[in-house]
């Protein structure tokens, strides 16, 4: 996952509303509108929850609000048989496809389609014999952080460094849907970089461009965002979803962010230091003699810079002039080095 820029990965989740044909078009936009991967979910659900309608199967509040977990897994999968065909759609489209397995025995169906990397989402950020089993292949990781405190993301990480991952990326997560301004510290990509030295994203389930901008400028150098088609209204992550055109518009903000910060000492455009002839330099204010000396009277700061710098304005007070000036001339830095020759 290397790239100059931010790396953006489009993520398709459920927004397919089982349709293949539509899994088909939300890969076709996500390479059309500037994303760098694409990424599915792998799951059954049966590997996910158990079919109950106990009461703590329900989902009480939320975008989700009234299903039982059973029932939206089943509704929102991207079935198995699907993948072979979705993972040939996006080599013939010439976009990365990896998808984040849910249990061990998704894992072992990816590495039959050669999946290139693996996500491990945030709700399974401590099942650690998955992420033991992703971190066996040695392919890259990324590992969501959202609920997860520090400890908990240092346990994951560990387990991931302990069975071989060497490509590790941790993503800054807010795990409710959709997020809203309030609940992100973005400084939480600096502590994440900080303490754990490996690259940092952001899974971000906000609406406004401006936090993956901002997270961006502090450090984030991927970005995972659920898509969706131009005009769609429907599908289970619909609310947080960039649409079509939208697409284009994030990845262009993330990219100019990651251009204003790009450079890691003080730097000055050349086109700015153009500017530098708006600043004030020392002129003749009136002709000057040979031999004449430098007087308050003689010489100004004034607009533009032509000539040397104001900071030589004392300096040159009292010198002889080694030429003749004429009225209205900056004095330039000839001048000046035939007077400290002398």
């Amino acid at each position: 996952m290397k790239s100059k820029i931010p790396y953006l990965i489009a993520e398709i989740s459920a927004n397919h509303c089982g349709s293949i044909k539509r899994a088909k078009k939300l890969i076709s936009t996500a390479k059309k509108y500037g994303a760098d991967a694409v990424k599915l979910q792998t799951y059954t659900p049966s590997t996910m929850t158990l079919n109950s309608k106990n009461k703590y199967f329900k989902i009480s509040k939320g975008l989700w609000k009234g299903y039982y977990l059973w029932d939206l897994y089943n509704k929102a999968q991207t079935p198995f048989k699907w993948h072979k065909e979705l993972f040939s759609y996006a080599k013939k489209k010439k976009i990365k496809i990896f998808s984040t397995p849910f249990d061990e025995s998704a894992v072992d169906f990816l590495e039959k389609l050669n999946c290139p990397m693996y996500k491990v989402s945030s709700f399974e950020i401590l099942d650690l014999q998955l992420i033991k089993k992703i971190a066996k292949t040695k392919k890259p990781i990324i590992i969501s952080t959202g609920t997860a405190s520090l400890e908990e993301i240092k346990l994951a990480y560990n387990q991931a460094k302990k069975f071989g991952s060497k490509d590790i990326t941790l993503l800054y997560c807010v795990s409710n849907y959709p997020s809203s301004i309030k609940d992100f510290n973005i400084y939480n990509i600096k502590i994440l970089k900080r303490k754990f030295k490996c690259r940092v994203g952001l899974s971000d389930h906000s609406t406004d461009n401006k936090i993956a901008i901002s997270a961006i400028i502090s450090g984030a150098e991927v970005i995972e965002k659920h898509i969706a088609l131009d005009n769609q209204r429907k599908g289970f992550d619909i609310d947080f979803s960039l649409k079509g055109k939208e697409i284009a518009k994030f990845k262009k903000d993330i990219t100019e962010a990651y251009l204003l910060n790009k450079k890691k000492f003080f730097y000055r455009s050349n086109s700015e230091k153009q500017s530098k002839m708006l600043r004030r330099s020392i002129f003749a204010s009136q002709e000057i003699k040979k031999n004449e000396k430098f007087t308050e009277n003689n010489i100004k700061r004034v607009r533009p810079g032509n000539g040397i710098s104001p900071q030589y304005f004392k300096f040159l007070l009292n010198k002889k002039s080694p030429f003749k000036i004429k009225k209205n001339s900056p004095i330039n830095k000839k001048i000046l080095k035939k007077i400290i020759k002398n």
